[in-house]
């Protein structure tokens, strides 16, 4: 543990993470530390911090008795669940180290983690998790017993080992000497301990295990504090990312750190549908979230009759010059302005966070891609308090993300307090700072390859620094394009724009060492679909409305006006639609829905060749 005193005057205290539930149950006893839905009643249920820090406490003497040494590797492959919360604050009492798994890890993936981190046991989810699990356990050379989290999964039945959570974690599964062993491990834990072992997704080649301390994530608790410091003392976030993603990770662990409520969204399916029955004041989210959320408030207000329209613009150029223009420069709106801002605020916008179930946000956090500035503006004119930022696995997530007040639109955010921040070579961002990691697990020469000489870690990003420090990104190094023609080509920026528009869902640009640049385009099939309905174009399936003239000619049109702003050599001179969305299953995504640039080009490769027949 160590303390820092906030501008604030409030002393503030970072417990270890394997104390801090136990002081917070001391401190908040059965108040509120997390909610979970049942997902056979739909109902949502409370863990208090007295019991969260009892379940803690069973789980980790459990772990204990099953032979779990200080500084093991131990695996958790689930969506996310309460259980996940438990077993790592289980593991963090034995001082061993967790390494998270994404539910939609395939069989190979899973393999290679449990295969190089040699973990001997392993936390699964439900059926999904287990059948995976299971074919991996029976051929590998270090996984011995599997630990069931959903009750409802159904056992192989030459299965005689693997046993269920609530067994795992009772009075039966451990001795009085497990609770002097977790006691003692517990005193002797140190902030350098390895916390987690965190496998970045790998696009390109095999993942990399990112080593995070405790003391990185104390260390990001601090500074946060400091950017965040506007924030109520206790909130309600709830955990919708998954919890094998850094972001989500921090996130969460930041609310306890807090004193906060997690609730746990065991479905992304269900988000939309949870959001509005718990009314959480902050949540984690992706580009893709907010881009739906836009689309389909644009939607509603496209089908409105002009007097709705017009109010609805009103309300939103309102907003913007109250928060954008006036309060985010540091200067004062006039009389006026604040009147109708108010106003709006009482009618328009109360209404619209209301449908959302957004009427008590505090903060939305939002990283993981580019996110437009249209969408950002629109944001925060409506008073919906998303906080953009940047980060990565390796910085124990945020690098930089907007302040309260003087963030700068087109940027991700002001560099976070006592992180440094370089621009290197190829505009590199390159990063200084205790939220760093050490290093690739089992990786030497990676790891040496990611830090500069001077000890700069590099972030593989291209990009600016403002004169306020905020972050302008540009690109992935790694995926910038270079024409036959010599010309450098940033595909992320061209994406983020296609998004934007209503009838493209997916976007990939290629370009590199072609003489021009071409895109595969994803419809959004529901507005196309509607679309042709409108338009009286009849179609038998996707591929028949993809193959159209008159929709191809509908999206020339959108794409042609949305290049303006595009030098000549980076607008897109022919594209393809194609019938089926990129997914996680088919392989053209990662499990932080990251597009496999090389999958894709190499599953797609006849389709790209033609776009560049004469």
């Amino acid at each position: 543990m160590y303390i820092c005193r906030l501008f604030l005057n409030i002393e503030m205290e970072y417990y270890h993470l394997s104390q801090l539930v136990h002081q917070h149950a001391l401190q908040f006893g059965d108040q509120e530390a997390l909610k979970m839905r049942d997902k056979t009643t739909g109902i949502w249920s409370s863990v208090s911090w007295e019991d969260f820090s009892k379940k803690i406490i069973a789980v980790a003497r459990s772990m204990c008795h099953t032979g779990v040494k200080p500084h093991a590797n131990i695996g958790i492959y689930a969506q996310n669940m309460v259980e996940c919360l438990y077993v790592d604050f289980g593991a963090f009492a034995n001082r061993a180290v967790v390494v998270p798994m994404y539910a939609t890890a395939s069989i190979p993936q899973i393999t290679y983690m449990i295969e190089e981190a040699e973990i001997q046991l392993l936390f699964v989810g439900e059926q999904q998790q287990y059948d995976n699990a299971w074919q991996v356990f029976q051929t590998s050379n270090f996984l011995k017993q599997i630990i069931i989290l959903d009750n409802s999964v159904t056992k192989a039945p030459q299965d005689k080992t693997s046993m269920y959570f609530d067994y795992f974690s009772s009075p039966k599964n451990r001795s009085s000497q497990d609770m002097i062993a977790v006691d003692k491990r517990m005193k002797e834990a140190r902030d350098e301990d390895v916390a987690h072992i965190i496998y970045t997704s790998g696009t390109t080649g095999e993942p990399k295990g990112a080593i995070l301390t405790h003391n990185n994530y104390m260390e990001a608790f601090r500074l946060h504090d400091i950017r965040l410091s506007y924030l109520p003392q206790r909130f309600l976030s709830i955990s919708f990312l998954p919890l094998a993603h850094v972001f989500e990770k921090a996130w969460s662990f930041y609310c306890l750190h807090l004193g906060c409520t997690v609730a746990v969204n065991l479905d992304p399916k269900e988000i939309t549908t949870s959001i509005k029955e718990i009314k959480p004041e902050a949540m984690c989210g992706v580009p893709r979230f907010w881009e739906k959320v836009y689309a389909g408030v644009q939607e509603k207000i496209e089908s409105s009759n002009f007097i709705a329209r017009a109010i609805y613009h009103n309300a939103v150029n309102t907003g913007r010059k109250y928060n954008l223009d006036c309060l985010n420069n540091g200067k004062k709106p006039s009389p006026f302005l604040k009147w109708k801002y108010n106003l709006y605020s009482k009618t328009i916008y109360s209404k619209l966070k209301k449908v959302l179930g957004m009427e008590r946000a505090a903060i939305f956090p939002c990283a993981g891609a580019m996110l437009s500035e249209k969408i950002v503006a629109f944001l925060r004119s409506v008073d919906i308090p998303l906080v953009y930022g940047y980060g990565l696995t390796e910085t124990t997530a945020t690098v930089s993300c907007f302040p309260p007040t003087d963030f700068e639109l087109g940027t991700v955010g002001k560099v976070m307090p006592d992180l440094e921040v370089r621009i290197g070579e190829d505009n590199e961002i390159q990063i200084k700072g205790k939220t760093i990691t050490s290093g690739y697990y089992k990786k030497p020469q990676e790891t040496a390859a990611v830090f500069t000489e001077d000890g700069w870690f590099r972030t593989g990003d291209a990009g600016s620094l403002t004169e306020k420090n905020g972050i302008v990104l540009t690109d992935r190094i790694k995926d910038l394009y270079k024409t036959s023609n010599g010309k450098y080509i940033a595909p992320q920026q061209l994406e983020g724009r296609l998004l934007d528009d209503k009838y493209i869902e997916g976007a990939i640009i290629i370009g590199d060492q072609r003489k021009y640049v071409s895109a595969l385009i994803i419809p959004a099939f529901d507005d196309l679909k509607k679309y042709a309905s409108e338009q009286g174009i009849r179609f038998e399936d996707v591929q028949e409305l993809c193959r159209n003239r008159t929709i191809i000619e509908l999206y020339e049109t959108r794409i042609k006006s949305m290049q303006n702003e595009f030098a000549n050599y980076e607008q897109i001179k022919r594209f393809t639609l194609l019938p089926e969305p990129f997914t996680i299953d088919t392989g053209e995504l990662t499990d932080t829905l990251k597009m496999r640039r090389l999958f894709i080009a190499e599953k797609y490769k006849d389709i790209i060749d033609k776009m560049y027949e004469e």
